[in-house]
């Protein structure tokens, strides 16, 4: 177990430094199918340690040493497999190295190929520390190199003014968190000795239920879970971060960075479950960010940027369950998405690849005659997250709808008309872009071709999962409750509190009850689905530039001038400190610096005068001194 679990995670390192100190020198055949097999053979050793691990037994503690002590407290370097840091372990390197597979092809004429998949290589190692890490500052070394290679590899095409500034945008917002998180880590390790998830676990109980202490490390740890999973207000990067290429957009909207604040809270749910009012602050922010960010992607005209906001929707739906303490349902809908996102950004891959680098769908359409299979593969990647009935994405948000129907039927409502909100953009992408005529250049339609293998296999694998990836929890209302397989392999991860929290609220649903609110999600489905054909299809309207939209459409497609306000408010705010400073720098400070040198030279040269080397000067002034010393000691007397 050891040394597989050392193999997980030193393969993607030992890729990140080949083709980072060789792959300039190395074919790009062998750089990315290097770097793609080192993602791979650490997925096929996260799955056999699956298939052999013990779904009710105790965490392994794989020690590497011990990394320093700290007022006689010791702090080791080590990993922590369990049923939480396996599962994500699988999601990472699975759907990593599919990235990685159609990286090869997508990205074959980019003259950064090397650097390209050495970044890749680097973040899924990254990724793969914060969640095998067994205490929090391995968490946060892992958070911080996630940081790092989102920066470089959205900004992987720095010769872009635009692209630079995305990337510095995204390293800045996500520092605001980060610093909250390094904040609720030290508070923890202050009041509990110690930052290892088993010793806090067992110490756990010493916190006052909802007290100041406990409120305030939750606090600062769900801050930091908010720059990384872009939940308001720190949500703004993430849609900016399609600046880099497609595939990273994949990485990190699917299953990995996007990810990282949702496994935070999940591993931290022993002390979120002592905050009730964090939790309701977890909820309350769920619900803003997914109402936003829809409302947002209903207007948006470039493809990236409509599932960007779709993302950070769908990471609202999460941050619901959380909230309403639902850790196995979040976790549930963090794989489903990963199914699903993944096949939609590459499949946008695909589209963007055979329109030549086009996104914006104004100047798309008809293209599944000469794209098939990216559009049948993306077809069903548009049916799983909008819920049709039994594939993926609708049996793990129908358990947060029932969840948040235990909770308060309100929530639920609110749920619903968000989910309906999810169906409509997400089909309105869809017919945009592969139905009616084609609306781009002669030009664009003659280079129309399907993308190569190594791009479209990926696609086939994510579409297949986003079907039945669903049967891995099987639907909560088929034998109500008692095939939730998923609930029961993480239920050694939750405290007894917590699992019990969820068993009972997703049981207070009566079956009739569950199966009436079904229905109704379904009839919804089929409902939006006809009327946004019947809008784009059969009565062929067209998306808008921007500058044409009016009322809640131009609100829509302005995003509600959230980035204007964080500009006028944040962004010139510290660009005018900057200025003062520049100006309290050159005009006061300099100067100053500068008067005392001027004076040094100028008293330097009024010596050079007595210092001429003239010998009888200097017997002179030292008889006129000796002279004057005796004056004034006679005086004195």
């Amino acid at each position: 177990m050891e040394n597989l679990v050392y193999a997980i995670i030193l393969l993607p390192l030992l890729g990140f430094l080949i083709n980072g100190l060789f792959g300039k020198n190395l074919p790009k055949i062998v750089v990315g199918s290097l770097a793609t097999a080192m993602v791979f053979a650490s997925f096929c050793i996260a799955v056999s340690i699956f298939l052999g691990f013990n779904s009710e037994g105790q965490p392994v503690i794989v020690k590497a040493f011990e990394w320093f002590r700290v007022n006689g407290v010791q702090i080791n370097f080590g990993f922590q497999i369990d049923q939480l840091s396996l599962m994500m372990v699988m999601i990472i390197t699975g759907i990593g190295s599919l990235i990685h597979l159609y990286s090869i092809g997508y990205m074959s004429h980019d003259k950064g190929f090397y650097k390209f998949f050495t970044y890749l290589n680097l973040f899924i190692f990254s990724m793969l520390l914060l969640v095998m890490g067994s205490n929090y500052l391995i968490l946060f070394i892992g958070w911080e190199g996630v940081g790092l290679c989102s920066y470089l590899l959205i900004g992987f095409w720095y010769t872009n003014e635009e692209y630079g500034k995305a990337a510095r945008k995204a390293f800045i917002m996500n520092r605001i968190g980060d610093l909250a998180l390094l904040i609720g880590i030290f508070m923890l390790a202050s009041q509990t000795n110690a930052v290892d998830y088993l010793t806090i676990r067992e110490n756990a109980g010493k916190f006052e239920l909802d007290g100041s202490v406990i409120i305030f490390i939750t606090a600062s740890l769900f801050i930091g879970a908010t720059g990384k999973s872009a939940q308001v207000p720190l949500y703004t990067w993430l849609p900016d971060a399609m600046a880099g290429p497609t595939p990273v957009s994949a990485l990190i909207h699917a299953a990995t960075m996007v990810t990282a604040g949702i496994y935070l809270v999940v591993r931290s749910n022993f002390l979120f479950t002592l905050a009730p009012s964090v939790q309701d602050g977890i909820l309350l922010i769920g619900f803003l960010t997914a109402a936003l960010a829809g409302f947002y992607a209903l207007r948006q005209n470039d493809i990236k940027k409509v599932l960007a906001y779709s993302t950070v929707s769908q990471l609202g739906f999460m941050f619901i369950a959380l909230g309403l303490g639902a850790y196995t349902t979040a976790m549930f809908h963090v794989m489903t998405h990963a199914f699903f996102k993944a096949l939609l950004f590459l499949g946008a891959g695909s589209v963007i690849h055979a329109m030549s680098n086009e996104q914006d769908m104004r100047f798309m359409g008809g293209l599944k005659k000469y794209i098939p299979l990216t559009h049948a593969t993306f077809l069903i990647g548009t049916l799983a997250i909008s819920g049709f009935p039994l594939l993926s994405g609708m049996i793990s948000k129908d358990e947060i709808l029932v969840a948040a129907f235990a909770k308060n039927p309100v929530y639920w409502v609110i749920l619903f008309i968000l989910a309906a909100v999810t169906a409509t953009y997400m089909f309105r992408l869809y017919y945009l872009t592969f139905h009616g005529e084609f609306r781009g250049t002669e030009e664009q339609k003659h280079h129309l071709h399907e993308s190569p293998a190594n791009m479209t296999l990926p696609l086939i694998v994510l579409a297949v999962l986003s079907v039945l990836g669903g049967l891995i929890n099987l639907p909560h209302f088929i034998g109500h409750g008692h095939y939730a397989k998923l609930m029961e392999w993480l239920k050694p991860v939750l405290t007894e509190e917590s699992f019990n929290q969820l068993e009972t609220t997703l049981s207070a649903v009566p079956f009739g009850t569950e199966m009436i609110l079904l229905g109704a999600t379904v009839l919804m489905f089929f409902s939006v689905w006809f009327l946004v054909k019947n809008t784009y299809v059969n009565k062929k309207k067209q998306a808008l530039p921007e500058e044409q939209y009016t009322g809640w459409e131009k609100l829509s497609a302005r995003k509600l001038y959230i980035d204007e306000l964080y500009n006028a408010l944040i962004v010139k705010t510290v660009e005018g400190l900057g200025r003062g400073g520049k100006m309290f720098d050159n005009g006061i400070l300099d100067r100053f610096v500068d008067f005392v040198g001027d004076g040094a030279e100028d008293s330097g040269k009024a010596m050079k005068r007595v210092q001429n080397g003239n010998v009888e000067n200097y017997i002179l002034i030292m008889s006129l001194a000796v002279g004057i010393i005796l004056i004034v000691n006679f005086l004195l007397q």
